[in-house]
């Protein structure tokens, strides 16, 4: 499975569970980060192929 496939399911899954969780916004906000690095990282990764 590619790095950035990883990266997106791991950014969905804490998005999900900092909506489900007291401590939320910390989740939502490492969740966002993690799925724009990933998206960086696809993009990059198509670019030099």
């Amino acid at each position: 499975m590619p790095t950035w496939l990883i990266l997106i399911l791991i950014g969905v899954a804490l998005v999900i569970l900092g909506v489900a969780t007291e401590i939320g916004q910390f989740l939502i906000w490492i969740g966002v980060i993690v799925l724009v690095a990933s998206l960086i990282i696809g993009l990059v990764g198509r670019s030099r192929t």
